[in-house]
Protein backbone atom coordinates (compact mmCIF):
# COMPACT_ATOMS: atom_id res chain seq x y z
CA UNK A 1 0.00 0.00 0.00
CA UNK A 2 1.29 3.43 -0.95
CA UNK A 3 0.15 7.04 -0.70
CA UNK A 4 0.11 8.60 -4.15
CA UNK A 5 -0.74 12.06 -5.43
CA UNK A 6 -2.62 12.60 -8.67
CA UNK A 7 -4.54 15.35 -10.49
CA UNK A 8 -8.27 14.73 -10.51
CA UNK A 9 -8.24 15.50 -14.24
CA UNK A 10 -6.04 12.47 -14.96
CA UNK A 11 -7.88 9.31 -15.95
CA UNK A 12 -8.53 6.79 -13.22
CA UNK A 13 -6.07 3.93 -13.53
CA UNK A 14 -7.12 0.33 -13.02
CA UNK A 15 -4.74 0.04 -10.09
CA UNK A 16 -5.96 3.22 -8.39
CA UNK A 17 -7.02 2.38 -4.88
CA UNK A 18 -8.99 4.64 -2.58
CA UNK A 19 -9.43 8.02 -4.29
CA UNK A 20 -9.71 11.06 -1.99
CA UNK A 21 -10.14 14.64 -3.17
CA UNK A 22 -8.50 17.17 -0.81
CA UNK A 23 -9.55 20.45 -2.45
CA UNK A 24 -11.82 22.78 -0.51
CA UNK A 25 -13.32 24.01 -3.78
CA UNK A 26 -14.71 21.56 -6.35
CA UNK A 27 -12.38 21.42 -9.41
CA UNK A 28 -13.65 23.22 -12.49
CA UNK A 29 -14.78 21.29 -15.51
CA UNK A 30 -15.25 17.88 -13.90
CA UNK A 31 -18.59 16.44 -12.92
CA UNK A 32 -19.09 14.67 -9.64
CA UNK A 33 -20.28 11.63 -11.58
CA UNK A 34 -17.03 11.45 -13.58
CA UNK A 35 -14.68 12.18 -10.68
CA UNK A 36 -14.47 8.53 -9.57
CA UNK A 37 -14.11 9.52 -5.91
CA UNK A 38 -14.36 7.44 -2.80
CA UNK A 39 -14.28 10.50 -0.55
CA UNK A 40 -14.17 14.29 -0.74
CA UNK A 41 -12.47 15.73 2.34
CA UNK A 42 -13.08 19.34 1.42
CA UNK A 43 -12.44 20.75 4.88
CA UNK A 44 -8.90 19.33 4.96
CA UNK A 45 -7.90 21.82 2.27
CA UNK A 46 -6.11 25.05 3.13
CA UNK A 47 -8.28 27.91 4.33
CA UNK A 48 -9.37 30.53 1.84
CA UNK A 49 -6.91 33.01 3.38
CA UNK A 50 -3.97 30.63 3.00
CA UNK A 51 -4.97 29.65 -0.54
CA UNK A 52 -5.23 33.29 -1.59
CA UNK A 53 -1.90 34.15 0.06
CA UNK A 54 -0.13 31.21 -1.63
CA UNK A 55 -1.78 31.79 -5.02
CA UNK A 56 0.12 28.80 -6.49
CA UNK A 57 3.42 30.70 -6.26
CA UNK A 58 6.18 28.08 -6.23
CA UNK A 59 8.51 30.56 -4.51
CA UNK A 60 6.15 30.59 -1.51
CA UNK A 61 5.80 26.81 -1.32
CA UNK A 62 8.09 26.15 1.65
CA UNK A 63 6.29 28.83 3.70
CA UNK A 64 2.93 27.52 2.44
CA UNK A 65 3.88 24.03 3.58
CA UNK A 66 4.72 25.24 7.11
CA UNK A 67 1.58 27.36 7.37
CA UNK A 68 -0.63 24.57 6.02
CA UNK A 69 0.76 21.99 8.44
CA UNK A 70 0.18 24.45 11.27
CA UNK A 71 -3.43 24.80 10.10
CA UNK A 72 -3.85 21.02 9.91
CA UNK A 73 -2.61 20.61 13.47
CA UNK A 74 -4.45 23.58 15.01
CA UNK A 75 -7.72 24.01 13.09
CA UNK A 76 -10.31 21.62 14.54
CA UNK A 77 -12.20 21.18 11.26
CA UNK A 78 -9.05 20.44 9.27
CA UNK A 79 -7.58 18.27 12.01
CA UNK A 80 -10.72 16.13 12.15
CA UNK A 81 -10.52 15.45 8.42
CA UNK A 82 -6.77 14.82 8.69
CA UNK A 83 -7.58 12.10 11.23
CA UNK A 84 -10.16 10.71 8.79
CA UNK A 85 -7.51 10.59 6.05
CA UNK A 86 -5.00 8.97 8.41
CA UNK A 87 -7.61 6.33 9.25
CA UNK A 88 -8.24 5.68 5.58
CA UNK A 89 -4.52 5.25 4.95
CA UNK A 90 -4.13 3.00 7.99
CA UNK A 91 -7.07 0.77 7.01
CA UNK A 92 -6.49 0.71 3.25
CA UNK A 93 -5.73 -2.55 1.56
CA UNK A 94 -4.95 -0.68 -1.66
CA UNK A 95 -3.07 2.48 -2.51
CA UNK A 96 -4.57 5.75 -1.34
CA UNK A 97 -4.68 8.33 -4.11
CA UNK A 98 -4.76 11.93 -2.86
CA UNK A 99 -6.43 13.96 -5.59
CA UNK A 100 -6.08 17.69 -6.29
CA UNK A 101 -7.13 20.09 -9.03
CA UNK A 102 -4.16 22.48 -9.26
CA UNK A 103 -2.11 22.62 -12.47
CA UNK A 104 1.18 22.60 -10.55
CA UNK A 105 1.83 18.98 -9.63
CA UNK A 106 4.75 19.73 -7.29
CA UNK A 107 3.48 22.71 -5.28
CA UNK A 108 0.04 22.00 -3.82
CA UNK A 109 -1.70 20.82 -0.67
CA UNK A 110 -1.87 17.17 -1.82
CA UNK A 111 1.94 17.03 -1.96
CA UNK A 112 2.08 18.50 1.55
CA UNK A 113 -0.42 15.94 2.83
CA UNK A 114 1.50 13.07 1.24
CA UNK A 115 4.74 14.27 2.82
CA UNK A 116 3.06 14.85 6.19
CA UNK A 117 1.54 11.35 6.23
CA UNK A 118 4.88 9.78 5.32
CA UNK A 119 6.59 11.78 8.09
CA UNK A 120 3.99 10.34 10.50
CA UNK A 121 5.10 6.81 9.54
CA UNK A 122 2.54 5.96 6.88
CA UNK A 123 3.94 4.60 3.65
Amino acid sequence: MAIKVKRIYDDKAEDDGVRVLVDRVWPRGISKENANLDEWLKNIGPTKELREWFNHDADKFEDFKKKYIKELENNDEQNEELKTLEGMVKDARKDVIILFGAKDEKHNQAVVLQSYLKDQGYK
